[in-house]
């Protein structure tokens, strides 16, 4: 698809600074630096601070592991849901840029709070070393200043961090340019998710949770600053009313028209005033033909284009069809959850493996737990240009055609994940064999703290191929939707990647609550569960998922 730019296409007005002065070339690589300085002073602030969140309510709230998983997960989930919401206020009734300037202020407030909490004791339970059930937990006004807190950070990634997806997208003039740029993003997201998973990390964990906050509140204006010195250059689409409210108008239209009998030389109305036969190019495609009623024209109508015709009785052509795509794409889409999910479970559980395993990398330095994650993330960052620059172009040269289109590289994702998985599940195997051997030799590995004698570097193998997993999924993703997607959604379709991942870690934590009724394998200590049963009970989710995803593509049908 190729968004116009030209004078008098659908993405005009732009801007008063763009008709103030017609001269000054709008959009273009130009703004990259500008857009990437914002991704990055975010990216590192928040995922710093997210990847950390368990550890730091195990250690200064006294929370279970279980419990502080559970919660770390809702919140990633929150920071990955709310953003919806924030693209349909963009699609609706700002644009992108002045949603995501709002955005950027509130993450740099609530960094203000999360500073508060660590620089002042009042705001924190007293200290407990180890943490125990008898520890005492946090206060309800101790807690208020955290969970709101986290609500700002959750509203302020509303307003950011798949909208500058968006305005990134706006810039560029061509389908290839966009999904040239989609990769670029993940890579410039996930660079400054490895930053904060170890620099912030270590300063928060290693140094002074203040300290670490502090750093984080710094980033975070920095973002600010770069994203307001870019102005000058962006492209800004101007926003033509809520795209859902016409959405609407053609279900309600076609439910209206149910009854109505459909002979095979019906008019439809295509818009100001014209009409299309039956038949015509004009006319609806046939799929999901009842909503075609939505713009088929009856005696009760009145005359299309006056106002005897209320948009809620007769539709358009066009409204017609991009309602179409959009609930065509609802099935592909779904089949990106249990992906989700599996990354959720790993996540969560991950960390409280690495507490559990020999994090030392030489006699004076230990591996924060919050930071082992980063290898997904590593991975992610490092295959992206590799299958960009080397895998891709031989694909395009070993099968005499084109690069692979985004639903291919979803489907080699969906593979590459459940390797993932089950490589998750092999290492945790490996690792209760050790803690089972260590039991054996009369070594209390119930012991509070206690720790397996297997070094932690294990956990790089399955994070590691569950990133490059990522690096095929999700941008293959977001270029799908933007590309299928109304033009009037774009917005909405850069949010249906970060509303899997929001779903993933919910239904994660909905899992694992599953697993630990029903079963006995994630007990407080997982030294005395099964962690290895429940990825395997994933990785089989995932697989079905997989034989689900190529039906969906096999029954899809591109609006193009």
């Amino acid at each position: 698809m190729e968004m116009e730019s030209s004078p008098g296409s659908e993405l005009k007005p732009v801007d008063q600074e763009a008709q103030a002065k017609p001269g000054r070339k709008k959009g273009g690589w130009i703004t990259l630096p500008f857009i990437a300085g914002n991704m990055l002073g975010l990216g590192l602030a928040i995922n710093g601070t997210t990847s950390n969140l368990l550890v730091y309510l195990l250690k200064e709230y006294n929370v279970e592991s279980i419990d502080a998983a559970q919660i770390a997960n809702i919140v990633r989930g929150s920071l990955n849901l709310v953003p919806v919401a924030g693209a349909v206020i963009s699609d609706s009734y700002f644009g992108c840029f002045p949603v995501i300037l709002a955005g950027t202020a509130i993450n740099v407030l609530a960094f203000v709070l999360f500073l508060l909490t660590a620089a002042l004791p009042s705001l924190r339970p007293p200290h407990c070393s180890p943490p125990s059930a008898a520890c005492p937990h946090g206060t309800a006004g101790q807690l208020a200043v955290l969970y709101a807190a986290v609500c700002l950070l959750a509203i302020g990634t509303g307003g950011t961090r798949f909208n500058v997806a968006t305005l990134g997208a706006d810039q560029f003039g061509t389908a290839r340019e966009q999904d040239t740029f989609f990769n670029w993003y993940f890579v410039f997201l996930y660079a400054s998710f490895i930053v904060g998973e170890t620099a912030i990390v270590y300063l928060q964990d290693g140094v002074s949770w203040a300290i670490g906050f502090g750093a984080c509140l710094g980033t975070a204006t920095a973002s600010l600053v770069m994203l307001v010195l870019g102005t000058r250059y962006y492209r800004m689409p101007a926003p033509k009313g809520s795209p859902y409210t016409e959405l609407g108008r053609v279900i309600v239209a076609a439910v209206r028209k149910a009854r109505v009998g459909v002979a095979g030389h019906e008019q439809y109305y295509v818009g100001d005033g014209t009409v299309a036969d039956s038949g015509s190019d004009g006319a609806p495609s046939k799929r999901l033909g009842f909503l075609n009623r939505a713009a088929m024209i009856t005696a009760t109508d009145g005359t299309p284009g006056t106002s005897s015709t209320t948009g809620w009785r007769l539709g358009t052509v066009q409204q017609v069809e991009d309602l179409k795509s959009l609930l065509g794409v609802l099935p592909l889409w779904s089949s990106g959850i249990l992906v989700s999910v599996s990354i959720g479970v790993m996540i969560g559980m991950v960390i409280l493996q690495a507490l559990a395993m020999d994090r030392s990398l030489g006699p004076r330095f230990d591996i924060p737990a919050g930071s082992i994650t980063v290898c997904s993330l590593a991975a992610f960052v490092a295959s992206t240009p590799v299958l960009e620059r080397a895998a891709f172009p031989l694909w395009r040269r070993s099968t005499g055609g084109a690069l692979p289109t985004p639903l291919q590289r979803v489907g080699l994702g969906h593979a590459v994940n459940v390797a993932g998985v089950v490589a998750a599940a092999l290492v945790e195997r490996r690792r209760l064999g050790v803690v089972r051997a260590r039991r054996a030799t009369g070594d209390d590995v119930e012991a509070v703290g206690w720790v397996a004698p297997m070094s932690a570097l294990w956990l790089l193998i399955p994070l590691g191929v569950v990133g490059i997993g990522e690096a095929l999924h999700f941008p293959g993703n977001m270029a799908f939707y933007y590309q299928e997607f109304p033009k009037t959604l774009r917005s909405t379709a850069t949010a249906m990647a970060p509303l899997l991942i929001a779903l993933g870690f919910y239904l994660s934590t909905v899992f694992v609550d599953v697993v630990r009724r029903v079963t006995e394998w994630l007990p407080g200590d997982i030294n005395q569960g099964r962690l290895d049963n429940v990825y395997w009970a994933v990785a089989v989710m995932a697989t079905v998922n997989f034989g689900y995803f190529l039906l969906c593509v096999r029954l899809y049908k591109s609006r193009k």
